[in-house]
Parts: C-alpha cells; sequence; structure tokens
C-alpha cells in the first residue's frame, strides 16, 4: 500500500475515533443521567418511597435516546422489605429531550421485576387519608410501560409468574390500551385486555367505552364492556355488563354496578350472574373486602371470618383452576330475599316448628 494512502486511512480512522467519542460526550452532556435519577428519586419520595439504584444510570442513543437503569429497589420510607426489585430497567426519550426540550419519559421498561404484595399494601394502607373536600388528585400518566419477565409475590409464595405487561399513556381524550399476561401458582396462564378512553374535566376522571376481556386458560372468558366515572377517595361509579363463558358451552350474562359512597353507605359493588343452573345477585362493599382479604393472609393476626356483603348466590355446578363447586347455596344479610328454589326448601321445615 502507498505510504500516502496509509497516512489517508489512518488520518481518517482517527477522524472517525474522534467523532465517536465526541458523539459519546455529548450524549451523555445532554441527556445528563444524574438529571433523570433525581427526578425519578423526588417523584418516589413525594409519594412516600425510596428508589435506590445498584449503579449510576448510563446512556445510550441508538435505537432512540434512553437512559439504562441496573438493579432496581423500590421500598416505603423507612420500610426494610422492598416492595419492587428489577435486575434493570430503561428510560426511553423523546428526541426532543436530547435537544434540550423538557424532561420527558416516553416509556418505562422494567425487566424481571419482582413485586411483593404484603410490602405493597403495607405501604399503601400507610398513605394519609385524603382531607374531606380536598379536591381529588386525578392522574395523569405520560409515560408508557412496558414489563416483562414479572412476578408477584407474598412473602416467599409465588402468587403469578411470567409477567408481561403492557400500557399507553393515560391522557384526556386519548385511547388507553393496557394488556397483561400472567401464569399462576399452579400454571395456568391468565390474559387481560383493557381499553377505555378517559376524559379529564376539572376534577372528574371519566372512562368511556371500556372494555374488557380476562381469559383463565381454556376455562373462563369474561368481556365486559361500559362506562366509569371518579371523583376521588370513594365516590366513584361504573357500569359494565357483558358475559362469562365456560368450558363445555356454558354462557353467563353479567352485570356490574359501582355505586359511589355517602354519608350512610359505603362505596357498594352489585354483581350479578345468570345462566344455567347457576344465579348470584351479591352487594360488596370492595374497601372493605380488600381489608378481609388482606388478614386472611396476615401472618402477624391471621383470622378467619365471614367476607363482607349481602345477597344470595345458587351454584349448581361450576368447575374453574382445579376446583369444582357443586350444589352450594348461600344467603348473606337480612334485607336480599333468598332465591326462589332456597324458599321453597325452608318453607317445609318451617311449617314443623310449633
Amino acid at each position: 500500500m502507498p505510504h500516502r494512502l496509509r497516512r489517508l486511512l489512518l488520518a481518517l480512522g482517527g477522524l472517525v475515533l474522534a467523532l465517536l467519542l465526541a458523539a459519546a460526550l455529548a450524549v451523555y452532556l445532554l441527556l445528563q443521567p444524574e438529571r433523570f435519577t433525581a427526578m425519578l428519586q423526588d417523584q418516589a419520595r413525594a409519594a412516600g418511597l425510596e428508589l435506590h439504584l445498584a449503579s449510576p444510570a448510563s446512556p445510550s442513543l441508538f435505537p432512540h435516546p434512553a437512559l439504562d437503569l441496573r438493579g432496581i429497589t423500590l421500598n416505603a420510607q423507612g420500610a426494610s422489605a422492598p416492595i419492587l426489585l428489577a435486575a434493570r430497567g430503561r428510560l426511553a426519550l423523546p428526541w426532543r429531550t436530547l435537544f434540550g426540550g423538557p424532561t420527558v419519559i416516553s416509556q418505562l421498561q422494567i425487566d424481571a421485576p419482582r413485586v411483593d404484595l404484603d410490602a405493597l399494601q403495607a405501604w399503601l394502607g400507610a398513605l394519609p387519608p385524603t382531607p374531606a373536600g380536598a379536591p381529588p388528585n386525578i392522574p395523569r400518566i405520560d409515560t408508557g410501560v412496558r414489563i416483562t419477565r414479572g412476578s408477584l409475590v407474598r412473602g416467599d409464595q409465588m402468587l403469578l409468574g411470567n409477567v408481561t405487561l403492557e400500557a399507553g399513556s393515560l391522557v384526556s381524550g386519548q385511547p388507553f390500551p393496557l394488556s397483561l399476561s400472567a401464569t399462576t401458582a399452579a400454571g395456568t396462564p391468565l390474559q387481560l385486555r383493557l381499553s377505555a378512553t378517559p376524559r379529564i374535566q376539572g376534577n372528574t376522571l371519566q372512562l368511556d367505552n371500556i372494555t374488557l376481556h380476562l381469559s383463565q386458560g381454556t376455562e373462563l372468558v369474561l368481556a365486559l364492556s361500559g362506562n366509569a366515572h371518579w371523583h376521588g377517595a370513594a365516590d366513584a361509579a361504573a357500569t359494565l355488563a357483558g358475559r362469562l363463558d365456560q368450558a363445555g358451552g356454558a354462557q353467563y350474562g353479567v352485570s356490574l354496578a359501582l355505586t359511589p359512597a355517602d354519608q350512610s353507605n359505603p362505596l357498594l359493588l352489585a354483581l350479578k350472574l345468570d345462566g344455567p343452573g347457576n344465579h348470584v345477585d351479591l352487594r360488596l362493599p370492595p374497601l372493605a373486602l380488600a381489608h378481609w382479604w388482606g388478614q386472611l393472609g396476615s401472618t402477624a393476626q391471621p383470622q378467619l371470618s365471614v367476607p363482607p356483603g349481602s345477597g344470595h348466590l345458587e351454584i349448581a355446578r361450576f368447575a374453574s383452576g382445579g376446583v369444582t363447586i357443586e350444589g352450594l347455596t348461600v344467603q348473606a344479610g337480612s334485607d336480599v330475599p333468598a332465591a326462589a328454589s332456597s324458599a321453597a326448601a325452608a318453607t317445609p321445615a318451617a311449617s314443623k316448628q310449633p
């Protein structure tokens, strides 16, 4: 190779290397990883949480601007049990942020997160109540979320594994999609698809055109549609209707109605299901029901009690997840009349009393 050509190639190689180093430096200076790390930690701190990273965030440019996070730990302030542990995460950024625009995250990606339900419930239970008359905190989520290889646990007990979740931005007037897939501890696959159009008007969050599709393996498929709105705290209402399909061809009509709390009644969920041999008509207080469910798994104060609610149900036969129920009739509360079959069965016994 001629001496002059060799010198030219070396010069070009040096120029390319210099440009790459300059680009890497420019990306680091423009992205300023510490700025985003501080922003995330400030947002977590405002919610009563602590966010820790095993190493400082590292920037990347291709295929789009992003920051890579390693060793993510999220726990309540002062708590030792982490709510979330994740091997790594990635903050995808719009190009306008790279060139001096506002600090905006376009998508949050988390790989292999582990969420502890007990720690999450403890943090939620410690949150201060909303003052009476205060305007509700209407959520706005500009960041899309993608979770892969996740798990939901309670202490050392696995509840859900292989969790994959994708959600778009929660912005007024734009459709909000959410999809989730997972497997139960018994290995049964679960799939959830949710879509709705949120509209934020003053202190009201309205959810229009809700469509929900939930499947449990090939045994159960639930499809619902309707609308909902929320004014803050327990002032929420929703109306959903659809059907439940069971393996073997059985179909059930399903309706859900959520009524807001008032001075004398709590937030109530009315559930109705009607199909071949199975009839359900229940009124359940969701907040009290969640508290009851949390007590069942409590190791400090385990309690076995009847779940809150009123109504009746008749189950001729129902099978799901390896559990089969036959000939079950339940009547709860005194304000709901018994089903026809229950009343008929009770009449002869009552006539024998003096």
